[in-house]
């Protein structure tokens, strides 16, 4: 169910790509303003603008937040693999594992095993992708705040949109997969 009003959108102006001024092409458009805030700010944005070290100041639903702990906290990620695609970031601005504390390695590591099951059962997935990438080099997107991926699996999940399209088909809505997972996360 969307969070969104039958005519929440009827005073958006749109306007259709074959009226604009200029020769059509063979290429889809995604739009994703959202990620102005990664684009304006980079893929290291100080600890002060930090999404790992902000989102715990802002209410769960608008962080994507699902759970939080003492160390360490999981929420969705805004640029999800898959449906379900799960972070767990410790409050701490550190940016590899070997900085981690003995306590926050224990509740990361809690709180991944937790997130497979609960995923396990709202989205009846197959497998898991899991992984830190440390560092630039890496491919850590944000590598100056450590976080571990949950990527759900199905056994059917794979298509050719990614690689003929440049596409990654998501089809569930962050705020509904938000609030399924963080209400089937146990207490």
């Amino acid at each position: 169910m969307s969070n969104y009003g039958p005519d929440e959108f009827d005073s958006v102006p749109t306007q259709r790509s074959g009226d604009l001024a200029a020769v059509p092409d063979a290429f889809q458009r995604l739009w994703t303003p959202h990620r102005m805030v990664y684009i304006e700010n980079g893929q290291d944005p100080s600890e002060h603008a930090c999404p790992f070290c902000r989102a715990p100041e802002f209410d769960d639903e608008t962080s994507f937040i699902v759970a939080r702990g003492d160390h360490a906290y999981v929420l969705l990620n805004l640029y999800p693999y898959n449906s379900g695609h799960l972070l767990v970031c410790p409050y701490r601005h550190i940016a590899t594992y070997d900085q981690a504390s003995p306590e926050e390695v224990a509740e990361i590591g809690s709180m991944t095993q937790t997130a497979m099951r609960v995923l396990t059962e709202v989205s009846r997935c197959d497998g898991f992708n899991l992984g830190m990438n440390q560092g630039r080099i890496a491919g850590a997107g944000i590598s100056e705040h450590l976080h571990q991926h949950i990527v759900p699996r199905w056994a059917l999940d794979s298509n050719f949109f990614p690689i003929i399209a440049k596409t990654k088909a998501v089809p569930r809505l962050l705020g509904d997969v938000r609030r399924e997972v963080a209400e089937a996360w146990p207490s």
